[in-house]
């Protein structure tokens, strides 16, 4: 396939905006870019580019061979993909993307075991909070909590991810407790910052009908772990997943309020492994997901 290369090449030229950015991302040089796309032009009778002094822009030959071009060689990678996995055990390196908190508690303690478990197996982990491309990033696997999974991948829903609303005996003693969903008004109660619901907390009741109360906070942070340092500091409540505070509430050092409700988050109830079509059947995907199924089912270790 000697055309592959110069497609290729064409494809990260317009993902990159420029040759000389392209052949930075192929590790060749741009004169070697541009020759490919000459070769492209020539075989094909076409200009796939206008070129200027300032940047490349398509022509609407180049559009429709764009399209194509993606196509072609995803199906490519696909087949490859399928083919050097296909009746093997688990080998190779495994790239997982999950949120920083949650990773770190529950996926990264899990990589030894599963290394150890398959030899042949080694595992890297990509936390973030920040949303990943599974293609573009090179990820096999990736666990988001969301609404709505992505609808080019294969999205498996894994657990529950319950949250309930918590503060300290000592907070509690000095401002009591709430009753209603709408006593949180008078609350100090901490927000994620950048999340969709802004400064409003949703609840809802046993019938399914959804409570909207506005909550307000002197501070607020963009991290989880913040948010359980200063519920635990008692210096208001906050709205947390019973992954990270569960310990705490079996402890007594946390108490939940308002258990009659189910507190709603912006990114939704249930976590899913996310991947892409062509890695439905590679053995190491396989593998990870029959651990993390192990580990939430029946009963997820926060849960116990």
């Amino acid at each position: 396939m000697a055309w592959l290369g110069s497609w290729e090449s064409f494809v990260k030229v317009v993902e990159a905006g420029s040759m000389a950015a392209a052949a930075r991302r192929l590790d060749c040089t741009r004169a070697q870019v541009s020759k490919q796309i000459g070769e492209l032009e020539r075989e094909f009778g076409v200009r796939l580019f206008e070129r200027s002094t300032r940047r490349l822009s398509l022509t609407p030959s180049g559009e429709i061979f764009l399209q194509h071009a993606q196509r072609a060689l995803e199906a490519i990678h696909s087949t490859e993909v399928a083919l050097r996995n296909q009746g093997e055990a688990p080998r190779g390196v495994l790239r997982v993307s999950v949120s920083i908190t949650f990773g770190r508690l529950y996926v990264a303690p899990l990589l030894p075991l599963i290394v150890e478990k398959y030899p042949e197996l080694s595992c890297e982990l990509v936390l973030t909070d920040a949303l990943v491309d599974l293609v573009e990033d090179n990820i096999d696997l990736a666990l988001r909590l969301t609404k709505a999974p992505p609808e080019d991948a294969v999205a498996r829903k894994l657990v529950h991810m319950k949250r309930v609303i918590c503060g300290t005996p000592a907070y509690f003693a000095a401002h009591g407790k709430p009753e209603t969903p709408h006593d949180l008004i008078r609350h100090r109660c901490f927000v994620m910052l950048q999340s969709d619901g802004g400064q409003v907390w949703q609840l809802s009741d046993d019938k399914g009908d959804e409570v909207r109360v506005p909550v307000a906070s002197k501070f607020n942070f963009n991290n989880i772990d913040c948010i359980l340092d200063a519920v635990l500091g008692g210096h208001g409540l906050g709205m947390l997943p019973t992954y990270l505070c569960g310990p705490d509430l079996a402890r007594g050092s946390l108490l939940s309020v308002l258990d009659e409700y189910e507190p709603l988050s912006s990114v939704g109830r249930y976590l899913y492994a996310c991947y892409t079509p062509n890695r439905v059947r590679v053995p190491k995907v396989s593998a990870f997901l029959a651990e993390l199924e192990a580990m939430f089912n029946p009963v997820p270790p926060w849960g116990k």
